[in-house]
């Protein structure tokens, strides 16, 4: 009986361990884990840096016509978008009140100047009388009452005639005055351009005793426009004149314009506590597509390099571990502020590099590795069923976390 209980036992043994080699065959056993790294070659590269702002498209030069006297509208000889030439008439005021003041101002000095006559005429007798009473008190023939009567009345013959002379040229103003309002009662271009806005009709009264009324606004040349815009003070120190610069309209969304800064300027707006500055930026219009009042989304490139040596910005911040070596040798470089890293048979090899301008996915290299090299960008560990990528830029994660769901890239560039 106790013959027939051990044999169970080891039976029930036996078919444990069939159990657990066959668990084990068909597992396929421990998957096989290699760490391999992610390189890219040093290579020649363009390197941009630019800033974003928007802005609206405006004529290079712009005028506002208006009138420096009151009046109704009697003439309109443009419309908008009529070309017009400078000194060509494109509006008149009625004259009339102006001509009225004309005539009384010339009035004034038909009056003024037949004044200045009657002055002039008593002074030659008051003067002739004036001379002949000396003679006769110097021969003792007259008192010198009667002489210092006539000399009195000289003198004030004279002041007379100088007075008269200033009530003169006085009217001679006024009469110029009535001629300058009457002139500007003729509406003129005072550039060559075309006609952008129209404010007034014919008919329409224009007051300009307490402003200027505009009538018009004519822009000079509408192949030569710019962009003025408003660039954010975070970004304005980058922002310098001749940088080139390519913006996009709602108006033509396939197409891309170039320009390049033409002004900086220093007076800063202030809106909803965010402070921008105003950049002009020259916008060729040849093909008459830019129209005043568009808006442009405006990328300036505040750095430009072709052609420069450059490793991915994430070499620069791959750093090994334990983890991700494996049985590979590591030779560092100690006081390196920047270094890459490249795979030399079986050893890790970092290279301290001085570095210059980056645009956030490549950074120049000016020494210390050459053209074509090879350096490590990241890891990515790979099993028999799987390839577990690290594309992380800040830091190499460890091969043993899981990637993301559905991530299976290759190793290299």
């Amino acid at each position: 009986m106790k013959t027939k209980k051990v044999s169970m036992v080891w039976i029930a043994v036996g078919v444990v361990v069939i159990v657990a080699v066959a668990a084990f065959l068909l597992s396929g056993g421990k998957k096989k884990e290699e760490v391999n790294f992610k390189t890219e070659k040093v290579a020649k590269v363009n390197i941009l840096n630019s800033i974003t702002a928007t802005g609206t498209i405006e004529p290079v030069n712009e005028v506002t016509v208006g009138t420096q006297v009151s009046g109704i509208v009697s003439k309109l000889y443009v419309d908008y978008n009529s070309v017009v030439k400078k000194g060509q008439v494109i509006a008149e005021l009625d004259k009339s009140n102006l001509m009225s003041q004309l005539n009384t101002a010339k009035a004034q000095l038909s009056q003024a100047q037949a004044s200045l006559r009657s002055a002039q005429s008593d002074l030659a007798y008051q003067k002739a009388n004036y001379n002949r009473y000396k003679t006769l008190y110097q021969k003792g023939l007259i008192s010198a009452n009667d002489y210092e009567t006539a000399r009195l009345s000289y003198q004030t013959s004279q002041q007379t005639v100088v007075s008269r002379k200033d009530q003169v040229v006085s009217a001679q103003e006024e009469v110029s005055r009535a001629q300058t309002n009457l002139s500007y009662a003729t509406i003129t271009s005072p550039i060559d351009g075309i006609v952008v806005s129209k404010s007034v009709e014919e008919g329409q009264t224009v007051n300009a005793n307490m402003s200027t009324p505009d009538l018009f606004t004519i822009a000079q040349d509408l192949t030569n426009m710019q962009v003025v815009a408003d660039v954010d003070e975070a970004d304005i120190g980058d922002v310098k004149k001749g940088e080139r610069v390519t913006f996009t309209v709602d108006a033509y969304p396939d197409d891309t314009f170039e320009g390049v800064v033409t002004q900086v300027r220093l007076e800063a707006t202030t809106t909803n506590n965010v402070v921008t500055y105003e950049v002009v930026i020259s916008a060729p219009n040849a093909d008459m597509k830019l129209k005043p009042g568009l808006t442009a989304n405006v990328v300036i490139y505040t750095q430009e390099s072709n052609g420069v040596l450059s490793v991915p910005s994430k070499a620069l911040r791959y750093t090994p571990t334990k983890e991700t070596i494996g049985a590979r040798k590591m030779k560092d470089v100690s006081n390196a502020k920047n270094k890459v890293w490249t795979l030399e048979g079986n050893t890790l090899v970092a290279h301290k590099v001085n570095i210059g301008m980056s645009d956030g996915t490549h950074t120049q290299v000016l020494s210390g590795i050459k053209e074509g090299q090879v350096v490590i960008t990241g890891v990515a560990m790979n099993t028999d069923d799987q390839t577990a990528d690290d594309s992380s830029d800040e830091s190499v994660s460890s091969p043993f976390q899981p990637g993301p769901p559905g991530k299976n890239k290759k190793n290299g560039k």
